[in-house]
């Protein structure tokens, strides 16, 4: 795996679309003390200090983009935001010769995120104002963008569950790029899972790869019938029925590890073991590696498993930097030694 990564051109095209959102993420210490807190100040007002935060550029698509663009991919992103969020993007981004950004004029999402420990694991929980975003069809792509997609190697769609026209994009994008290799992360799809899989049956001929974490998963098995997951337990025998009974081959990404699986054939790759000290966006960032995975012609173990180390040195970054190819194939030759 690791000489094919080095041996790698990054020249191939990715398109990822479409959503960019501000981000705010809040690390809450102790969650009882804070709701404490807050009730107390709800009569009269007041402030809560000391609590540490931080701001981001976001959304799963700009999140993908930026990880693809760390790991020295030419990518192409399509998105919304006004002029300040447009100033923000262009600023994340100036520092690669291979990223372009196609910036549609409107309202970008806003988003805040709590963090916080539940008995030793890292959970957040998302306050979200969608903007823009949730109206994204193909009526927002211009020809410039549909000549990206024309060229393009691989494209992922993010947020469709955010999106009320993901459907109607995605038909459109894989339209648009026949021959590239097709990706879909849905994100949270909680309030809208039966609409989801029955978009996943007007999808299915045209998607490579669904790309989908264990409480997304939960949600699919849930709307079919199935048995859910849980932590820590073998996810092959599930994962292979789901991709069988939808028709279209899974990439699941959990915090004890990934599971890819074509209906046929099913591999799992368990998760490196480190001490995460930032999780939101994790999940995007396998996501970025993943696809490369898929563009080097990794076996599905080998992508996995590179997937997995890129998110794993991401979580143990407290700043929420992307790895480069460089520091994952390092990383994972270290670890394996």
């Amino acid at each position: 795996m690791l000489e094919k990564l080095r041996n790698f051109k990054l020249n191939k095209s990715i398109v990822v679309l479409n959503d960019f959102f501000l981000d705010r993420i809040i690390k809450i210490q102790n969650l009882t003390e804070l709701y404490s807190q807050v009730l107390e100040k709800s009569t009269l007002g007041g402030s809560i200090r000391g609590i540490p935060q931080t701001d981001l550029k976001g959304g799963n698509a700009t999140n993908v983009a930026y990880a693809l663009a760390r790991l020295g991919c030419q990518v192409s992103l399509v998105t919304i935001a006004d002029k300040t969020g447009s100033r923000i993007l262009k600023e994340t981004f100036s520092d690669f010769d291979n990223a372009s950004l196609f910036i549609t004029d409107g309202k970008p999402g806003r988003t805040t995120s709590l963090e916080f420990d539940d008995q030793g694991k890292i959970v957040n929980i998302m306050v979200s104002d969608l903007g823009d975003n949730e109206n994204f069809g193909p009526d927002r792509l211009g020809k410039a963008e549909n000549d990206a997609l024309s060229k393009a190697d691989a494209v992922m769609i993010t947020n469709w569950a955010s999106n009320k026209k993901g459907t109607e994009l995605s038909k459109h994008v894989f339209s648009k790029a026949k021959s590239a290799l097709h990706l879909l992360d849905p994100a949270d799809i909680q309030t809208r899972a039966t609409e989801f899989k029955n978009a996943l049956k007007k999808l299915q001929d045209d998607l490579d790869s669904l790309c989908i974490n264990e409480n997304e998963c939960n949600l699919l098995l849930k709307q079919h019938g199935m048995e859910q997951i849980s932590e820590n337990q073998d996810l092959t025998g599930l994962v292979k029925d789901l991709s069988n009974k939808i028709s279209i081959p899974i990439d699941l990404h959990t915090s004890w590890g990934s599971c890819w699986s074509n209906g046929k054939k099913v591999e799992f790759v368990k998760s490196f073991q480190v001490s995460p000290l930032f999780t939101t966006g994790a999940g995007d960032v396998w996501d970025a590696a993943n696809v490369v995975g898929y563009l080097a012609s990794l076996d599905p173990a080998e992508r996995l498993s590179f997937a997995n180390g890129a998110a794993a040195l991401y979580v143990t970054n407290s700043k929420g930097i992307p790895p480069t190819m460089g520091e994952v194939l390092s990383f994972i030759d270290k670890t394996s030694r």
